[in-house]
């Protein structure tokens, strides 16, 4: 057996891996993680569970918060005009407010994302408002929550909250008797290791099934990634390439040009590999690496997820580069002497039979030349003959642009018709010109959670095997490298890469 397959599942797992030759048979499964029979059972060829009914109110808690400010209301706003807001909305926080305050700060909000606001869509959108002030730790607070959705039997909690309140706002939801036929919609981050992230787990599930429980990566709502399945799956010019025989190496590069500014109070405990590695650029490790799933559903999906994240083996202490931009301990609320990453960079490997010996190498930072987000194949050089005049022709590529703006470039080897030599040539295109400005991820996530369906919400399998796969890093983190603001961070990030070239991109409109 490989060593991913003999890897041992984690307790707390809610869901099987699917079988294939060299992983556990579904009874070993079962019995190692306490697969329950809607599980088993999907995974044997039955049915997928019923798809949950529509939410038939959405419950906000921390409504007063950042979130809502820069992304709730904005995205409630732009599915009312869709016309695919059709449920009451109830704002919970402890702030003394009336409606009255609520319906301005979501104009205020909407209006200050630069949105144009359409009065008839948000008079409709306000309409739907409503407040419960309280402390989130008494129980009178829930009774009036109870009081405002009287009647309800679909409704969505939504927690814009910090997640050491999760479990006491589940807990009283629970007391309250609100979360039967409920869903619980949570923001990242789920822990900050893998053992925080099985408590959080074990303290939610004493109240909710995990079933019930949506956790949001905003990642999981770009149109990019469902572009990578799209173009890996549905075009048979690109799948059958799409693995060790063709691939050199897999680039995921997210760059900001951006510091961390007016934040260091939330940063400074957190850094870059918890805030964006393990959560954000892992669910674009599972887009470009998954198996393709036998079904559409969610549970099926969720399955392929996860048994990729248990094929990547744990990463290595050695193959990470930690970097820190300079300025950074002169921000607010960051100690002087910090040592938390503004940039991560490392390698991964994946132990399967696609992608066996091809490096995963990930990248991300702020304070860099640009903003932007990218997958990018970098293929296996052809062999070096007579047809291109004797020189080495370069790698032929495909990169996957997910941010700010969403595209495929295809980079091929060419004669071109005014050049003299053979030279490579790209080929673009971008998502928005050819379709049309799509939904933000929040609207796409927020819609989802609403009408049931959980494809776009990470599971807890998922959560535990990407902790699993980052914790040495997080037990043996290497020291910190200085690096210049508008740099591509500490040179030491090169050594990752050697034997593969170099670090490319990422791909910036010219």
């Amino acid at each position: 057996m490989t060593a991913a397959a003999t890897r041992p599942l984690h307790p707390n797992r809610m869901m099987p891996l699917p079988a294939c030759p060299d992983s556990p048979t579904g009874d070993e499964l079962k019995g190692a993680s306490g697969v329950n029979s809607s599980a088993q059972s999907s995974r044997q060829g039955s049915p997928p569970r019923a798809q949950p009914a529509r939410a038939d109110a959405l419950v906000i808690f921390g409504i007063t918060g950042d979130l809502a400010k820069v992304m709730t209301f904005l995205s409630l706003y732009r599915l009312e005009r869709r016309g695919l807001l059709d449920c009451p909305i109830v704002g919970v926080a402890v702030d003394d407010w009336t409606v009255e305050n609520l319906k301005d700060r979501a104009r205020t909000s909407i209006e200050g994302t630069g949105e144009s606001i359409d009065p008839a869509v948000f008079d409709r959108f306000a309409d739907r408002l409503s407040y419960v002030s309280g402390d989130f730790t008494d129980p009178a607070t829930y009774e009036r929550v109870a009081a405002a959705i009287e009647g309800k039997t679909s409704p969505v909690f939504y927690l814009e909250i910090p997640p050491f309140l999760f479990g006491q706002v589940v807990k009283q939801l629970s007391d309250a008797g609100l979360t039967q036929g409920a869903r619980v919609v949570v923001e990242k981050p789920f822990g900050h290791d893998l053992t925080s992230a099985d408590a959080l787990a074990a303290e939610l599930h004493q109240y909710i099934d995990e079933s019930q429980l949506y956790r949001i990566d905003h990642y999981l709502g770009k149109m990019g990634l469902e572009e990578i399945l799209h173009l890996r799956f549905q075009n048979t010019i690109l799948e059958p390439l799409w693995n060790r025989n063709y691939v050199e190496a897999v680039e995921i590069t997210m760059a900001e040009s951006f510091g961390v500014e007016d934040r260091g109070h939330f940063y400074d405990p957190v850094g870059a590999l918890r805030d964006v590695v393990v959560n954000h650029l892992m669910q674009v490790v599972a887009a470009s690496a998954m198996e393709v799933p036998s079904r559409t559903d969610a549970d099926t999906l969720k399955n392929s997820v996860a048994a990729l994240f248990h094929s990547v083996e744990p990463a290595s202490p050695e193959h990470y580069v930690r970097g820190q931009y300079d300025g950074y301990r002169s921000i607010e609320g960051v100690a002087s002497d910090s040592t938390t990453e503004t940039y991560a960079a490392l390698r991964l490997q994946i132990e399967n039979w696609r992608w066996a010996g091809v490096p995963f190498f990930i990248r991300t930072g702020k304070r860099l030349p640009v903003t932007q987000t990218e997958l990018r194949l970098v293929f296996k050089r052809p062999p070096r003959i007579g047809l291109a005049g004797g020189r080495l022709a370069d790698a032929n590529q495909i990169v996957v642009k997910l941010d700010p703006t969403t595209g495929i470039r295809i980079i091929v080897d060419a004669h071109r018709a005014d050049a003299v030599a053979v030279e490579p040539i790209t080929l673009d295109m971008e998502f928005a010109a050819e379709g049309g400005e799509g939904p933000t991820p929040y609207e796409v996530l927020l819609h989802a959670a609403l009408v049931g369906d959980s494809k776009r919400f990470t599971r807890q399998d998922a959560v535990d095997e990407t902790w699993r796969v980052m914790q040495p890093l997080l037990d043996a983190p290497p020291p910190v490298h200085a690096y210049e603001p508008d740099t591509w961070g500490p040179k030491e990030a090169e050594r990752l890469v050697a034997g593969y070239g170099r670090w490319h991109g990422p791909w910036i409109e010219s």
